[in-house]
Formats: C-alpha cells, sequence, structure tokens
C-alpha cells in the first residue's frame, strides 16, 4: 500500500477510535443515574457507590490486560471483545434495575461493562501511538477527547430518556425508574457502533513512518522500546504511575459526586432550601445533570488542548500545572469562595479538563520514556493507576465529605512534586 494511502488509512483509524471512546466515556454520565436507583429501590449512597468504584477498578485492570492483547492479537480482535462486553454489561444493568437486584448491577455495569470498557479503551491508544509518531500528543488527545465527551452525550440525553420511561402506578408510586428502559437502548448501540468501528482497527506496517518524519532524539525509538519487564524497574515508570493516579482520583472523586454537588449548590444559589415540590425536584435534578454535560464537553476539549500543548511545552511541564491549579481550585471550593451555581460551572469545566488532560497526555509521555514498540502492554499496565483511583477518589468523596476537596488538594500537592522532579530515563544499557 502506498504511503498517500497509509496516510488516509491512518486517520479513518483515529475516527474509528473517536467512535469507539465516545461510546465508551458515557460511563462519566454515572452520576446522573445515582439517584434515580437510590429512589426506586431505596439504596443508600454507599451502597450505589460501590458500582462506580467497582467500575473504575475493573476498567484499568481490563485495560492493563487488554494492553497484553493488542500486542500479541491485534488491536480488531481486542476492541471487537470490548465493544460485545460493553453492549452486554450494559443491558444487565438495565435488567439489573427493572429487578431491583444490586448484585446484578455489580455484575452487568460493575464487572462486564467495565470489562469491555478497559479493553475498548487501551486499543485505539495503543493502536494510534503506533500510526502517529509525528503527532503523538496530538492523536491520543484527539481519540481520549471522545471518552470525555460521551459524558455530555448521556448527561443530556440520559435525564430525559430516565423522566419519560419513568412509571407511576394509581397511587403515585414509582413503579418503574426509567432506568432500565435507558440502558437497554444504549446498550444495543453500543453493541452496534463500538464493535463496527472496531472492524477498522490494525496495525500499521513494520518500520513504517510518515513520509517526511525524522523522530526527535528526545524520544525512544521502536528498535530501542523498552519492553515492560525493563520499563517497570525504571523508578520513571512507578513515577509516572502515581502521577496518573493522583491526578485521576482528585478527578474521579468530583465525578462521582458530581450531580449531587451541583444540585446542592444549584439550591443554595436559587434559595431553594426544605422540602421541594416535584416540579422543583426536576429543576434541580436538571440543573445538574446541566452541569455534568457542559463538564463534559471540557472533559473532552481538555483532553486535546492539554496533549497537543503537550507537543509543544513537554508532558512534565503539562502536569506541573494541572495539579498546580487543581490543588488551588480544590481549596477554593473547599473554603467556600466558590459557591455561586454559575461559578461552579466554570470551575467544574477546568478540573474536569485538567482530569481528562492526564489521560490524553500521559499515553504520549510513557512513550516518548520507554517507546512504542511495546506500549499497548508498558501503558496498558500503566492503566491500574486508574484502577486504584477509582477506589481512592469516590471513595474520599463518599466516605469524607467535609474534608473530601482538601483531601483531594493534598493529593494533587503530592503529584506536581513527583513531576518536578521527574527526568526522563537512560537508555537500556545505561
Amino acid at each position: 500500500m502506498s504511503n498517500e494511502n497509509l496516510e488516509t488509512k491512518r486517520w479513518g483509524i483515529a475516527a474509528a477510535a473517536v467512535v469507539i471512546q465516545l461510546c465508551l466515556g458515557t460511563v462519566y454520565a454515572w452520576s446522573v443515574f445515582k439517584m434515580p436507583l437510590m429512589n426506586m429501590h431505596g439504596w443508600d449512597g454507599k451502597t450505589v457507590q460501590y458500582t462506580f468504584m467497582l467500575l473504575m477498578l475493573i476498567i484499568g485492570l481490563a485495560a492493563a490486560f487488554g494492553g497484553t492483547l493488542v500486542d500479541k492479537k491485534g488491536p480488531r480482535f481486542v476492541a471487537t471483545i470490548g465493544g460485545i462486553l460493553f453492549g452486554i454489561g450494559t443491558l444487565v444493568a438495565g435488567y439489573a434495575d427493572q429487578v431491583g437486584s444490586i448484585a446484578l448491577l455489580y455484575l452487568g455495569f460493575g464487572m462486564i461493562a467495565a470489562l469491555g470498557n478497559g479493553f475498548g479503551y487501551v486499543t485505539p491508544i495503543a493502536t494510534l501511538i503506533r500510526w502517529f509518531p509525528d503527532k503523538r500528543g496530538l492523536v491520543t488527545g484527539l481519540a481520549v477527547m471522545g471518552f470525555g465527551a460521551g459524558a455530555f452525550f448521556m448527561g443530556k440525553i440520559a435525564p430525559a430518556m430516565i423522566a419519560s420511561f419513568k412509571e407511576v402506578d394509581a397511587a403515585g408510586k414509582v413503579i418503574s425508574s426509567g432506568v432500565a428502559m435507558t440502558w437497554y437502548i444504549w446498550g444495543v448501540i453500543f453493541l452496534i457502533l463500538v464493535t463496527g468501528a472496531a472492524q477498522l482497527f490494525k496495525d500499521p506496517p513494520k518500520g513504517w513512518l510518515p513520509a517526511g518524519f525524522k523522530p526527535a532524539a528526545s524520544s525512544v525509538s521502536a528498535a530501542d522500546s523498552f519492553m515492560f519487564g525493563e520499563a517497570v524497574k525504571r523508578p520513571q515508570w512507578w513515577m509516572l504511575w502515581a502521577m496518573l493516579c493522583l491526578n485521576v482520583s482528585a478527578g474521579l472523586g468530583l465525578i462521582s459526586q458530581h450531580s449531587p454537588l451541583a444540585q446542592d449548590v444549584y439550591r443554595k444559589t436559587m434559595g431553594l432550601l426544605g422540602d421541594l415540590t416535584p416540579e422543583q425536584v426536576a429543576v434541580v435534578a436538571a440543573a445538574g445533570g446541566t452541569v455534568v454535560a457542559v463538564a463534559a464537553i471540557f472533559n473532552g476539549l481538555g483532553r486535546l488542548f492539554w496533549a497537543k500543548i503537550s507537543d509543544n511545552i513537554g508532558r512534565r511541564m503539562v502536569f506541573m500545572i494541572m495539579f498546580a491549579s487543581q490543588a488551588v481550585i480544590y481549596l477554593l471550593v473547599a473554603m467556600g469562595y466558590i459557591s455561586n451555581y454559575y461559578l461552579f460551572i466554570v470551575v467544574s469545566c477546568y478540573l474536569l479538563a485538567c482530569y481528562g488532560g492526564g489521560f490524553a497526555t500521559m499515553p504520549a509521555f510513557a512513550a516518548d520514556a520507554f517507546g512504542p514498540a511495546y506500549i499497548g502492554k508498558v501503558y496498558g499496565f500503566m492503566l491500574t493507576a486508574w484502577s486504584a483511583a477509582g477506589i481512592i477518589g469516590p471513595f474520599v468523596f463518599e466516605a469524607f465529605k467535609p474534608q473530601a476537596l482538601y483531601i483531594a488538594a493534598i493529593l494533587l500537592v503530592v503529584g506536581f512534586f513527583i513531576a518536578l522532579v521527574y527526568k526522563p530515563p537512560k537508555g537500556k544499557k545505561a
């Protein structure tokens, strides 16, 4: 195949990657499902929150295993399996709501869908890093931008779907939350779109480089790439792991409680104190969903913005800026300086942009440090940081609500100092 045809092919793969990530990223709108599930079944916040914690844990572990499979079986196989599992898991989650089984919710959304999500998430990243050595930050940012933006569509569409499918009996008792039917519809959509887009995935020919491209001296070439066993012995691998974990912990903590937090700020801003009428409850819920949806746009845009900036000012500098600025903002929120609903939207947008920026910048960071040849496994296992963060962040924000924002700020300060002292690894023989 000519170089011109390969150029067209790689952009087609990039487009397919965005479609997949848009579907997978809908899990970030989890908070819009939380209250309907609690109200319908009488489950408390922690019981429902365990679903999201399990989801994040399994996604990271699945991404690690999926990255190994990408290196061995190829991207099309892994992405297809991911699409099937993600769709089926969402359907099982819908049935869990229908029958009122928290165990089935854990199994469907927390495990089966999470396995598919992890497989589907790591595959486009590993594949695009190989196809785009000349635009490594930009293209990984473009791909995971879709993951961040997926919550926008779910955050705007799901509340209306839940409300329209909600059923009430003659006595006014809710007999169907509307969540089940919403998940049934989306499960089918995921099965079609993710598995369909996966069929376009393929690795580039061995040794292929874009026309006119010469790798930078500071980056590790494919020929000199570190295998996973070599990379994990370097302190730099663990430093990158820790930086990703700390950034994601703060972001996931916020995401896990985003809609309820936004609703609380909205009520205070609008003076809606005490018991609310059904109409006011709907307005407040919509206000929470709006914050989730709008911030999700910036979760996506931040991934593209910070990844592109990292091509110019460096990955380390991007992380230092994100850690420092987020720490200050979390402290301001914790101290009550950001109590207006509309200001909270602005702050949420920036925090989610930084959260997404960490995910977008880290794959290129890892490839620069350890090379692209084994990046599926090298970066895939680095995503176990996502698993750890999936427990740390949501747990802190649920169990330590009064102090959670302060704790998030501390985590980010630690991340700043790790980024400050980071230096690239020397060659494998050094």
